[in-house]
């Protein structure tokens, strides 16, 4: 399986002390290098910085072989490589936060999920628990709309 991520769902998923989830569920998951190079810049969290300084074996750094598509130009460079590099690499998952890339990569055919979804699949495996999970990032700025906070824990495993 191909997964790609962009920078919300990584830094919130350290954030949380969840990022191991990924591996778990989907073993490798590569990220542009716009998106390394952003998790680690001095506005990111020192705890995300911290733990992008020393990546693990399943995290891999890759950018897109073709130039900027102008036709995402008017996305954020990590979004804008990720969904690149989910067509090059025929990606199985984009793991996007965004609403407008995710819009842009859906309507590309690329498959979409969420930190959210990550999570909801993550406690699916008996990876960890949901509400706690979610507690956890309403900690954070990551902002969840009152409606769909509860459709995620009405519909909970």
């Amino acid at each position: 399986m191909i997964v790609v991520a962009d920078i919300s769902p990584i830094n919130y998923l350290i954030l949380i002390e969840q990022v191991t989830v990924l591996t778990k569920i989907y073993g490798k998951v590569v990220i542009p290098g716009a998106v390394r190079d952003e998790l680690l810049r001095p506005p990111a969290p020192e705890a995300v910085r911290n733990w992008m300084g020393q990546l693990p074996t399943w995290l891999e750094v890759r950018n897109p072989a073709h130039t900027a598509d102008q036709s995402l130009a008017w996305l954020d460079p990590g979004e804008r490589d990720a969904i690149m590099l989910s067509e090059e690499l025929s990606a199985d998952q984009l793991i996007l936060d965004d609403r407008d890339g995710r819009r842009e990569a859906q309507r590309r055919g690329i498959g979409v999920i969420g930190t959210l979804g990550v999570l909801r699949e993550a406690a699916i495996l008996g990876l960890l628990d949901l509400r706690a999970a979610v507690k956890r990032l309403e900690a954070t700025n990551f902002h969840i709309a009152p409606e769909v906070l509860a459709r995620l824990l009405r519909d909970q495993p």
